[in-house]
């Protein structure tokens, strides 16, 4: 056969988890011989050997592949939609979440956020963000795909409550980890701050790019070695007794990068207590999310409430780095 290149358009993707997902899954198919997504422009070159199909045809098959995580292809660019439509329910949803939540912040009735660090509520707060957004995008594909796999040999909740428990006590253990390294290398005040500055502008940058009307912020993003979240991936389709359990442990690893600030934020902590509560709190606050998808196929797949949900998403995402940067700065006396 002669192998050809085509390039299409992906509907959906967002971040670089969205890239190692959609490769991932492209890459299973049996005529696909190599693929490569570009998250700048939200394309994808897939290469293989597929005969005389039209690209019509072709597109349909492929997308296929990744309709079931919210992704699908297209052979050109829609401008059906501005992207700032969505800012008109986004923008007064947004800003009723943050004034009800500083509100019962005021009042003491909450404290999420705490003014000398993130605080234990805040992590369980950016999880559910999380497991809505760039953790939905791989670890809920992961969960589908794996809940597939076992679901083809007559299992059914016994993997996802090892997946689960795989995922919570890998947070705690591990995130304890890097609060005790933290502790031992005695962060300086300075230090402190430093870490307490990426992990704002960490959160700023995701907001942006939750947005979706930045492209330039995408090339910002975060993201763990391609060939980390790829064998991360892969240990979905092992069927083995316990690899429900290790393929949790394996989402401590993946391109989340809400994850990823969570992480460099725990180095701060000082002991391992600390640094395993607060990661704790944030695997927690993705649960509910990823429980649901353990028992069906939930996902917001209706394309102008996708864009909405992370408009508004994006929007408390970056009013939390901004809060939180200048707390940083001020508990540090520079302002």
């Amino acid at each position: 056969m002669t192998t050809t290149k085509h390039q299409f358009h992906v509907v959906g993707m967002h971040c670089k988890s969205c890239v190692v997902l959609t490769e991932t899954e492209l890459g299973t198919h049996p005529e696909v011989r190599s693929v490569r997504a570009n998250l700048t422009n939200c394309t994808i070159e897939v290469t293989g050997d597929f005969g005389n199909r039209e690209r019509e045809h072709l597109v349909s098959e492929l997308s296929a592949l990744i309709e079931k995580h919210g992704y699908s292809l297209a052979l050109e660019k829609s401008h059906n939609e501005s992207k700032w439509d969505g800012f008109k329910i986004a923008l007064p949803a947004a800003f009723g979440i943050l004034f009800l939540f500083f509100l019962l912040q005021k009042l003491g009735v909450v404290n999420l956020v705490n003014a000398d660090s993130l605080g234990y509520g805040t992590a369980f707060l950016i999880g559910i963000v999380a497991s809505l957004s760039t953790c939905m995008a791989v670890v809920g594909g992961l969960l589908l795909s794996m809940s597939a796999s076992y679901a083809k040999e007559g299992h059914r909740m016994r993997p996802q409550i090892m997946f689960h428990m795989g995922r919570i006590i890998s947070f705690f253990v591990l995130g304890g980890v890097i609060g005790a390294a933290g502790s031992a290398f005695s962060l300086s005040g300075t230090a402190t701050l430093v870490l307490a500055l990426i992990v704002g502008a960490v959160m700023l940058v995701m907001g942006l790019n939750l947005l979706d009307v930045f492209p330039w912020a995408k090339r910002l993003m975060p993201g763990m070695p391609k060939f980390l979240s790829r064998s991360a991936l892969g240990a979905s389709g092992l069927n083995h007794a316990i690899m429900p359990f290790l393929v949790g442990v394996a989402t401590f690893f993946l391109p989340c990068g809400f994850t990823q600030a969570m992480q460099i934020y725990t180095l701060s902590t000082g002991g391992f207590v600390e640094g395993g509560a607060t990661m704790l709190a944030f695997a927690l606050g993705t649960l509910p999310v990823l429980a649901l998808v353990s028992v069906s196929s939930f996902g917001i797949k209706n394309a102008a409430k996708r864009g909405v949900f992370f408009k508004t998403a994006g929007i408390i995402v970056i009013a939390f780095a901004v809060y939180n940067i200048y707390n940083s700065l001020a508990a540090a006396g520079l302002i």
